[in-house]
């Protein structure tokens, strides 16, 4: 009696396996982010630690910002004077220096170095409640631990990233001034003034705000790898890594949407 030839069960190629894990991971990502836009609107509203959130995410990186602000104006302003000294342009630094801080050099790198210091550690706090099996412990006491550790870390990083970022604005700003006093003795009205006087409300409001995005991203990835986390410590440290990388990946992918969005709304900003 003729039998059924046996179908053999062919392990998946490595491509595969990676294919796999990369659309199970977006997948998850996006009911994540769903699931945050229909929780956010709920009680409870978990105010203290959003507040305390919003100290450890603001306060405490405001030294970090502010050298890095420091170090864009000073090299920024270093770089161009040379250059704009050979077309006799070098009147127009501050100006210069002003649009590129406000515009983009200072909202994406204010964000990247954010990313780093914020996403990482967002991920291993929840990563390691979770290995440990606090978040499951909340969630048997009915206390709803998505409120307490998720959503108010998202919304720290949505409300505090656009005030580091005008922060390391300025500082970048002032900066490139004390690097044009020591080159060229440049008088404090003149750099201000040409410098304020090339910026418009459209500069100042889209592209501060547009870190807002950034903040949201930073936070909402950072949660949701920790938040997911299985194993032990070893897949906690892989979590603080991955979020510090693909939040930077999707903040640089995030500029150049919202840059265009902005272009088309506004015409040239």
């Amino acid at each position: 009696m003729p039998t059924e030839p046996e179908t053999l069960d062919l392990p998946e190629r490595p491509p595969e396996r990676l294919g796999r894990a990369f659309f199970e991971r977006a997948g998850g990502l996006v009911l994540f982010i769903v699931r945050f836009f229909r929780e956010v609107w709920r009680p409870p509203y978990e105010v203290r630690e959003l507040i305390r959130q919003m100290d450890e995410a603001g306060s405490k990186s405001f030294i970090l910002t502010a050298v890095t602000g420091m170090a864009i104006g000073v090299v920024l302003a270093m770089q161009s004077r040379g250059t704009l000294a050979r077309f006799g342009a070098e009147a127009v630094l501050p100006s210069m220096l002003a649009l590129s801080v406000f515009k983009e050099i200072g909202p994406v790198i204010t964000s990247l170095v954010l990313a780093g210091r914020l996403g990482a550690g967002m991920a291993a706090e929840i990563g390691s409640m979770r290995v440990t099996e606090q978040i499951d412990a909340l969630e048997v006491a009915a206390l709803k631990p998505f409120h307490y550790l998720v959503i108010t870390r998202v919304l720290a990083c949505i409300v505090m990233f656009p005030v580091l970022t005008t922060w390391t604005n300025m500082i970048a700003l002032a900066g490139g001034y004390l690097e044009s006093v020591i080159s060229a003795d440049m008088d404090y009205r003149l750099f201000w003034n040409s410098a304020f006087s090339s910026l418009r409300f459209s500069d100042l409001l889209v592209d501060t705000l547009k870190t807002s995005v950034f903040g949201f991203l930073v936070g909402i990835v950072s949660c949701y790898l920790g938040y997911t986390v299985r194993g032990g410590t070893r897949e906690v440290g892989q979590a603080a890594m991955q979020a510090v990388v693909i939040s930077s990946l999707l903040i640089l992918l995030a500029d150049v949407v919202v840059v265009r969005i902005s272009l088309f709304l506004y015409g040239v900003l």
